[in-house]
Formats: C-alpha cells, structure tokens, sequence
C-alpha cells in the first residue's frame, strides 16, 4: 500500500543540498545530523560531509546541523529554486561528554569498521524494548530476550561474541561490570530516551576505557545540549500488557550559560514466556554551565528493575519437538508431580520456576562530573569523575538443598537424619565502581589529529549470601549469611592516538594504549584452601590504520589492531593458581570501502545510493571456552583454546530515492572456527568424564549468515512505513559442531508505523505509532544451551530461549 501511494506524494518542486565541514580543518563531516525543522525531516551526511533534500516546495525553512564535538548550526533558508549551501561548523567545547566520546570514538580516518546510530534512528525504532533491540539492524548483529518479549534480560552478539566481549561505555565512562565484564541492561530501562547517539565499532576498534573489545565496542552519548525549552512525553501499550510511561523536559539555554534536563521512565510487561514479568523505574537528570571556553556538566541516571527470573530456559521438545519428545522428556528426567503438570500444560511460554518471588532485583545509580576547556582553537582537554553505586539481589527457592552448603547441621526427627532441605536464600551483589577519565586533543592543523588519554578506575564489590528460609534446620536464623566474598580491582589505562594526512587522499593512524589490571579475590589456592589471592596484568595494545580517498565520497580503508582481556571472576575464584587460564589476545584486520552514488531521476527525485563492505578477520590467541571438563576443584570453569579465528565480509548498502523512499539492507557471511576443540562428557556410571577430540569445529553462536532488511516509504507527510526483515542462520550449541544441538535458523519480519503531526505553537508535535513484531508468526528460538552426559548411553538435553509470536505496541507521543 505504501508503495502503490507513493507518486501522490511526489509534488515537490526543489532540491536543497550541501556539504558539511570542519572550519578548521576543511574536512568533509561524515555521519553530521542535518534537520529541516519545518517539515519534521532529516539525514546524516555522507562521507565527505555531503547532504541532499529533493522535491521540496518554495518557502521558508530552517536546516539543523549538529555533530560531536562541533557547535550546532542553524541556518535560514528561502527556498526558491535549488540551491546548495557549504556549513563549515566550528570546534567546541560546548558539549562537555560529547570531547570525552569523541576521544574513544572511530570516524572515517581510523581505518576501522563502524556504524553511527543517530538520534532519529534511535526515536523511530524506541517503543520501550531494551536496547540492543534498538541496534538490531546493524551489521552482525543478534539479539535475545530471556522472557521473549524484548523487555528484562536481553542479549546482544556481535559478530558471534556476546556482551561480556563487547566493550560498553556511556560518554566514555566504563559500563560493563569488572568482573564479570557483561553489561546488564535491564538496569538501565528505558535509557534510550535520553541517548544522542551510538557509535557501534565491529572488531578491536580504537583504544577506550574498560575491559578490551573482544568482537564490538558500543559507544554512547548521551543528550546534547538542547538551547530552547521543551516538554515532552511518550506512552506506549502492547502484547503481554506492555506498558512505558516517561516525561522529559528541559530548561534550554538559560542567560545563554545554563541548561537543565531531565526524564522519569517507568516499563512494565508481563512477558512472553509465562511470569516472566519486569517492573523497571528509571531517571536522568544533567546540568550544565556551558562558557565559552569552559564548560562543566553533572549527569546522573538510575535504574532499579525487578525481573521474574526466566534464566532456566525452555525444553527442546516444547519449542521443537512433539507431544512424544515431552514424554520422553519427563520420562528420561523422572520428572513427577507439579514440575510434571507445569511441563505438560505451559507449551512453548513454559517458565520452569514457579516460586512466587523467584526475583531479580536491582538498583545501579550512575554520576557523572564532566568538566572541559579550550586552551587555545585546536587543543582543547576534557576530563570526568564518575562513581557508579549497584545493589541488589535474586531470591531462590531450592528443593531438597544439601544442609552442609548452608553451613548447617544435619537435623534428627524421629530418629531419621536428615541431610537435605528445601531452603529460600538470597544472593548479593553491592558495588562501587568510581574514577577518572581524560583526554587532551589536538586538532589545529589540516594535516594532524592528536589525543592523549587514559583512565583510572577502582571496583570494590560485595557478594554474600542470605538464607531466608529452610524447612528444616536446627541453628539458622533470617538472613543469616551463608558465604561472603569480596573483590577489589583497579584498572588503569593511558593512550596516544593520532591521524596524520600525508596527502589530501592518504592519511595515516596510529594508536598506543598501555593497560594494567590488578585483581584481589577470595579463591582457592593450590593446597585447595580458600584465600584471598591476587592477580595483575600488563597489557599493550598498539593499533595502526590507513585510509585513501578515491574521490571525496569514496574511501578505502585497512588497519591492524591488537587487544588482551583478562578472564572473568569464575575464571579466578573457581580455579587455583595451577589451573587458573591465561588472559586472551585477539588480532584483528579490518580492510573495507565506503561510497555515495548519484544514480538518476525517478518521479523527478534524486536516486542515490550508499555502499559499504568490508573483509575482517579475527585471530584468538588462548579464547576461553567452556569444554566440560572439570578442573582440579571440582568446578566446570573455561579452557583456553591456542587457535581459533573469525574471519567474514559484510556488506551494507541503500537506495534513497529523495525523501520519500529507502531500501537498507547489510549481510554477514562469516567463518568461525576452533581449530583443535576437546570436549569432555560426565559419564554418571562410572563417575570419570569422556574426552572426544575434534580438529576444527565451528564457535557457539555464531552464524555464518546475518542480514537485516527495511524498506521505508514517506507514505503521505508526516506518515512514514517501514518493513524490517531480520535472518539468522543456524548456530550451535557448543564448539562440537554437532547438528544435533543447534539453534535452528529463522527469518523474522517487522512492521513500523510512525505517524508525525505538527499542532500549533503550544503543542509542537503529536506523534503515534504502531509497532507490529514477527508479522508472520514465526515460532523461533534466538539463545539456548545444551549439556551431555552419559547414563548407560549418552544423553543430551538441549534448552532455548522461545523468542514471542506475532506481537505489537502502539505509542503516542507529545512534544510541547
């Protein structure tokens, strides 16, 4: 329908077109946000900084033009025949965390493999789903929901590696946990709404704070200055009775010094998977005083979430198999009673906990101190303080426990000795997570672009345990804790980067950060006592790139870069100094292209397209893998692995037919192998593990093929459809590459509506929209898990994660 409506809307008349630089240096900005305010529409520059608006009718206009780390411009313009207009935008350090991304960001002379979300992205895909949904249609991506639906616990992978290998940061500030090095962003509901923008960099990426990028970096910012007043809210409503509420509002530019922002989010679902639920509460705040030469900026945001747990996951044989596959199930697991009934009547929205308050509950509150200055024009510094505060807990119901891991006697009833109990506990984690980051940038002359920067950061976290209730102990009381262990790390970086043009087509990079990591944690030492031990690391990380310009919105581009992670706490606490892993180095080539072609007139607009493909490839030194084997305590911890590689093209591309049309699309075809993989089986009969020994098997999770489609078409002004179409194909389980444990490949299509209306002066915009996932029903899996052993013969048991059938959400937003 939207294309079959698309020449009534084609009644424009002009063109108005551009390009974007930098008044210093001259040089074309890439990915700059260009707006035209009076008909609500907007585009991100090309490579050379070049823009296009076709068909638009005589009258007059404002265009918009902001990018990181550059004063925002606002030009008039009297549209009355084509017209072309140069915006050279002035560094600034008006933007006190934008200085601090743009040190960490990559951008078009790096040589690395990138992609922008901007702001506009952001709104149109922000229905109140998490935010990997909202970077799902970049390239190589793969995203989860343990309850289905989008909302609570979600996933993202990247090129294959998952969150605890994605480096994470907010205005440059580490996220991701030290420890465990995974982001949670359930704690951070709704935070999309006060987001700017998002840089995505696949591979090592540039040098940045926190754990080392093992397959992706995410970079984001957070809101930019906004100069005028404004009020803004947005509601939405869907399946599983889905429901975000927020507000936002500003004071805008106050004596031209001061600015004040903030918003309040609240996001409730009951889930897809049975009482899967989330009830997630939200805020921001940030003020500013922005000088002229100096600029200070507090920023604070909070999250508490409470989850009903769905981490156990769902049965093959409810997601895949037959009524005949569930039977087997129970039969083979002997399973009776309630658990029994649960299996037989829940389907595939099966959830296997059923205890009223197995929960997750959560609050992490984050501040943030940026304070910037310009020496003089082209060398400025900006420095943060942060401090991060996290605490929380999941509560546990678990039947027939052993006593004696609670540190409890047995108990005597009637002469019978009792050893095992159904016991409630708590586990906990507080926090404190703070330091400093910096960054001194030249950028004075046409040829050099330098920084200097580096961080510290202190982590100091608390994990203890609370036995709520048993339903047999003789010595226990509420909250009496069962284990305490404490851990402390400080993670310490400095780095050199520069870009240096050799000609007006080549330019080079270079990039030297130096990492030290010292951790103390309670583990098991070699004698098998518990401990507090500790560990330190000294990392470099050099990286080097090259771009050439073909022509100004042509470009070639290769690098190399070299990144080293140390292991997670796991690694540590359930190991000893004989068998603990050594840290993981990853080198990683990047070489690619990136273009704008003018093609032709069609209904009288301007058909262009936009092309980028790149060739990477990932080589693991000692990756850390799960292989079963049980280690010299007892515990299933990982192994490292000496060969294993990523290597793969990607390819994205889009037709823009003016304003009115746009077909995106980018596709993954990837090889991921282990060259030698041992795995290692509990045989129950005789209490020893069976070793199998594999030459060169496929990565867990990682699928040879990803695309992602959408097609948009401005339907009539204002009303704008898109179709999202998302494949996958299969992935395993484990690194033994065994067909029987996969999740199978889907294809998943969605349908957008957003449809924009300008009011009066009072209410600037009113705004609905439908979101309408899965539009053909698909019953597919996105995550999963499998583990074997053999009880006379071997057995395996495969688990998923049931992604939610065809589903919607509708929203209605006000902009005052």
């Amino acid at each position: 329908m939207a294309a079959l409506l698309l020449p009534f809307q084609l009644l424009a008349q002009y063109t108005l077109s551009g390009r974007v630089s930098n008044a210093v240096t001259e040089d074309g900005l890439a990915g700059a946000t260009v707006a035209l305010e009076r008909v609500g529409i907007g585009a991100a520059s090309g490579p050379a900084g070049a823009f296009t608006f076709h068909n638009l009718p005589t009258g007059t206009y404002k265009l918009k033009v902001s990018f990181l780390g550059f004063e925002e411009q606002t030009v008039p313009v009297n549209l009355k025949e084509d017209l072309f207009l140069n915006i050279a935008l002035r560094p600034t350090a008006m933007q006190a965390s934008e200085v601090v991304v743009q040190a960490t960001r990559a951008d078009e002379k790096t040589g690395t493999t990138f992609t922008n979300v901007s702001r506009e992205e952001i709104e149109e895909r922000n229905f109140g789903q998490d935010l990997p949904y909202l970077l799902e249609q970049t390239p190589s991506v793969v995203v989860n929901s343990d309850a289905g639906a989008g909302v609570g616990y979600t996933g993202i992978r990247i090129r294959g590696s998952d969150i605890t290998r994605i480096n994470v940061t907010v205005n440059g500030i580490p996220v991701n946990d030290s420890e465990s090095h995974g982001v949670f962003f359930v704690n951070m509901p709704d935070f999309a709404s006060s987001v700017q923008d998002i840089q995505v960099q696949r591979g090592v990426g540039t040098s940045t704070n926190g754990a080392g990028a093992f397959g992706a970096s995410i970079n984001v910012q957070t809101e930019r200055l906004r100069r005028e007043p404004y009020a803004e809210t947005d509601n939405s409503y869907g399946s599983f009775n889905t429901w975000k509420n927020n507000v936002r509002f500003g004071t805008g530019l106050i004596n031209g010094k001061f600015a004040f922002d903030g918003r309040l989010s609240r996001i409730k679902s009951d889930g897809y998977v049975d009482r899967g639920w989330s009830d997630l509460k939200s805020l921001y705040f940030s003020g500013g005083y922005y000088g002229d030469k100096t600029t200070l900026k507090f920023i604070t945001f909070s999250g508490k979430e409470q989850t009903y747990q769905a981490w156990y996951g769902t049965p093959e044989a409810l997601v895949y198999g037959s009524a005949a596959d569930l039977q087997a199930y129970i039969a083979r697991n002997y399973i009776e009673g309630p658990d029994r009934e649960n299996l037989l009547t829940a389907g595939r929205r099966y959830n296997y906990y059923t205890y009223d308050n197995e929960t997750d509950n959560y609050q992490q509150d984050h501040y943030q101190l940026h304070l910037s200055h310009d020496f003089l024009p082209g060398l400025s510094f900006s420095g943060a303080l942060h401090y991060t505060y996290g605490r929380g807990y999941y509560e546990q119901f678990k039947p027939e426990d052993d006593l004696a891991d609670y540190g409890l006697p047995n108990v005597e009833i009637g002469g019978e000795v009792i050893a095992t109990s159904d016991i409630i506990r708590r586990r906990w984690l507080d926090n404190d997570f703070y330091g400093a980051t910096y960054a001194l940038q030249y950028n004075q002359s046409r040829k050099l672009n330098a920084t200097l920067g580096g961080a510290w950061n202190r982590y100091e976290g608390r994990h203890f345990g609370e036995l709520i209730w048993a339903r047999y102990a003789l010595t226990s009381n509420i909250r009496d804790t069962y284990y305490d262990n404490d851990a402390e790390k400080t993670d310490f970086n400095v780095f050199a980067k520069a870009s240096y043009n050799l000609t007006d087509a080549l330019s080079v990079f270079g990039d030297l950060q130096l990492r030290t990591v010292t951790y103390e944690f309670l583990g098991f030492d070699n004698d098998g006592e518990n401990i507090t031990q500790d560990a330190a690391y000294t990392f470099w990380n050099p990286k080097a790139g090259i771009t050439y310009s073909l022509q100004p919105e042509h470009q070639l581009y290769a690098s190399f870069a070299v990144g080293n992670r140390e292991p997670v706490r796991d690694d540590f606490t359930e190991s000893t100094p004989s068998s603990r892993p050594k840290h993981e180095t990853l080198r990683n080539v990047e070489a690619g292209y990136r273009g704008v072609f003018g093609l032709t007139e069609l209904f009288g607009q301007k058909l262009t397209a936009d092309v980028e493909a790149n060739y990477f490839y990932m080589n693991y030194k000692n990756q850390l893998v799960l292989t079963g084997q049980i280690n010299d305590v007892g515990a299933y911890t990982r192994t490292n692995i000496d060969k294993s590689y990523r290597q793969g093209v990607e390819f994205a591309g889009a037709l823009t037919l003016g304003n009115s049309a746009s077909l995106r699309s980018n596709v993954t075809y990837s090889q991921n192998m282990i060259e030698n993989f041992s795995e290692f089986v509990d045989d129950y009969g005789t209490g020893d593990q069976v070793r199998h020994d594999f030459n060169e098997t496929a990565i867990a999770f990682s699928p040879e093929w990803i695309s992602t489609s959408q097609l948009e078409v401005r339907v009539l002004r204002g009303l704008k459809a898109a179709f999202i179409y998302k494949t996958v194909s299969k992935q395993y389980l484990d690194n033994t590459q065994n067909e029987n444990r996969i999740i199978p490949a889907y294809q998943v299509g969605d349908l957008r509506l957003r449809y924009n209306i300008a009011v009066n002066k009072a209410l600037k915009e009113l705004e609905f929209g439908l979101l309408v996932n899965n539009v053909f029903n698909e019953k597919y899996a996105a995550n999963g898990y499998t583990f074997s052993y053999i009880y006379g013969e071997p057995v395996t048991e495969n688990f998923y994660y049931p992604q939610a059938t065809r589903n919607y959400l509708l929203s209605v937003g006000l902009k005052f």
